[in-house]
């Protein structure tokens, strides 16, 4: 049996399908969520004697249930980019794990395949925000401005779709928008081909309208700080609405605040793009939190511990 492990945005689909489309493997159970839903091997902790692919999901998150798997007599391959903590040495695990603000697991895996479906990665690099390194990473190409706006506008609209606390929130569920891309060995002709592009694009534009009539809470600090309603579109878009803030004003740290149905807090921070740094640790000292040193999130933060939170962000980026 084999099954494929792999974060429901833009770099976790993204790197999935450079790997597919260099090794084939149609046998294989898929198993992805929303964004946010980052224990992903939780769902597969009965499996065994499986070849298990793991994609751009934190290790120290999943940790408890990937020991479980090794000693299931599993083996499995580790792709990502986020915070990994100690790594089981294991001759079953294979682990390719690179911490860096300035890569994404996409960007490894674009190493590890030579290259061969580089633009698939630099679509990736521009939905994790990592514009410089996208731009890098297509000196290779020779590519006009315009393919570099195409690839740009994909990643973001791939990655928007991942956002949300729950499938229903989504365009697309992430396996479904994986399978669309399959056909396609470069992401121009999944551009100029596919209708879902569209259905994207006209969700992005309208839900940014509304993201644009909300007003920075108590602006005039240094970072900056944004309230949205308990709202599908509200969901949908603070990831990519989070990268735009921050481009805005790169010596800013930003964090965008979300009220679950609950009464928690969903909250997505970003590090100065001047100095990307600090975010996961920040956001790992609350419950429910994780991410990377460049962009981190809380997914359920009680709603008591908001002050707290703000007064953490704010000294951690003084």
């Amino acid at each position: 049996m084999y099954y494929d492990v792999f974060n429901g945005d833009a770099d976790g689909i993204c790197a999935l399908h450079q790997l597919r489309l260099h090794t084939p493997q149609p046998e294989a159970t898929l198993i992805t969520g929303v964004k946010r839903d980052i224990r992903l091997l939780d769902k597969i902790k009965t499996v065994q004697n499986s070849n298990v692919t793991v994609l751009d999901i934190s290790l120290d998150s999943n940790r408890e249930p990937l020991l479980h798997l090794l000693q299931q007599q599993n083996s499995i391959t580790y792709i990502d980019h986020h915070f990994a903590g100690e790594i089981p040495d294991t001759g079953q695990l294979t682990a390719h794990i690179d911490p860096s603000p300035t890569i994404c697991t996409s960007l490894i895996v674009d190493q590890l395949l030579k290259g061969q479906y580089k633009a698939w990665a630099i679509t990736a690099a521009f939905g994790d925000n990592l514009h410089e390194s996208a731009k890098a990473a297509a000196k290779d190409l020779h590519l006009s401005e315009a393919d570099l706006a195409s690839l740009k506008e994909l990643g973001e609209l791939l990655n928007y779709n991942g956002y949300g606390a729950v499938l229903e929130d989504l365009h697309f569920p992430p396996d479904t928008l994986y399978l669309a891309l399959q056909p396609y060995p470069d992401p121009f002709s999944f551009i100029k081909d596919s209708a879902d592009i569209k259905t994207l694009r006209d969700g992005f534009t309208q839900d940014m309208q509304l993201a644009a009539e909300q007003k920075e809470t108590d602006p005039g600090k240094t970072n900056r700080v944004f309230v949205f309603p308990n709202a599908p579109w509200a969901r949908r878009v603070s990831g990519v609405f989070s990268n735009l803030k921050a481009r805005e004003k790169t010596d800013a740290a930003h964090a965008l605040i979300v009220e679950n149905d609950d009464s928690s807090l969903r909250i997505s921070v970003r590090a100065p793009l001047s100095k990307r740094e600090h975010a996961d640790t920040l956001c790992r000292s609350f419950p429910t939190g994780g991410g990377r040193a460049a962009a981190a999130g809380i997914n359920n933060l009680p709603a008591e511990m908001f002050d707290l939170f703000l007064e953490k962000f704010h000294s951690t980026y003084s």
